[in-house]
């Protein structure tokens, strides 16, 4: 069975932009992401880089190119396929936690996997392991409003995890805490990340954190390049 968990072979995105034509973003994109790697994507404001996240997540598809997860090809299935593979093989997290906010910690991470078909008491027995693992077990009864930045955005990993996808996806997923509670917040991602030997690719402006991961890819007119 191969390591690589995610696999982007020239993929193209063009978008209209009206009045000013056509902008393409990206330009033939190739990634290979191996099982329990972290690789950073680094790249400025409008590069592209959500867009890329979003192929590659099966919330949007490219107009030339290849997609594959966890070995399968995704060019050409139908909607409710694509819809069952980013709920099982796919976990995203964003700058924003999202996170139902009538609903306890513990829960937000237990309805993703009743949608799965997980039966209620094995769901919640894994969804108090991953907070227990993230340190915030505590929490599990608590509102998303009664919880600090930094503990929802732990939660948020944990229900991106639920449903122990093969790939993370994070945009900015530091970018809306302070330097100190990044580092602590980057610190539980990378545990869940190595622990569970899924492969994440992290969009980030934190160049610091994106040094702590295996490589950082940059953006650069359409196509990734290692950076330095």
């Amino acid at each position: 069975m191969s390591d690589v968990m995610l696999c982007l072979s020239g993929v193209e995105k063009t978008y209209n932009k009206g009045e000013t034509g056509e902008v393409r973003v990206l330009a033939g994109v190739d990634l290979a992401l191996a099982r329990g790697e972290m690789v950073a994507l680094v790249a400025p404001s409008g590069a592209g880089k959500s867009t890329l996240l979003h192929i590659a997540g099966l919330l949007d598809t490219a107009d030339a190119g290849k997609v594959e997860i966890a070995g399968e090809d995704m060019t050409g299935l139908s909607d409710r396929r694509r819809t069952a593979l980013r709920r099982q093989e796919v976990g995203f997290v964003y700058q924003f936690h999202h996170l139902l906010p009538e609903f306890t910690a513990l829960e937000n991470i237990v309805l993703p996997q009743l949608a799965d078909g997980v039966a209620r008491k094995t769901a919640e027995e894994r969804a108090r392991g991953l907070l227990d693992q993230v340190g915030v077990g505590a929490r599990a009864g608590h509102r998303p409003s009664a919880m600090s930045g930094g503990e929802q955005q732990r939660v948020a990993f944990c229900r991106a995890l639920a449903n122990s996808p093969s790939v993370l996806l994070a945009d900015e997923p530091t970018g809306n805490l302070d330097p100190g509670t990044a580092d602590q917040v980057f610190g539980a991602l990378e545990g869940l990340v190595r622990d569970t030997g899924l492969a994440a690719l992290i969009a980030t402006h934190n160049l610091e954190l994106a040094a702590k991961m295996d490589r950082v890819l940059r953006l650069d007119q359409g196509r990734l390049v290692e950076a330095g």
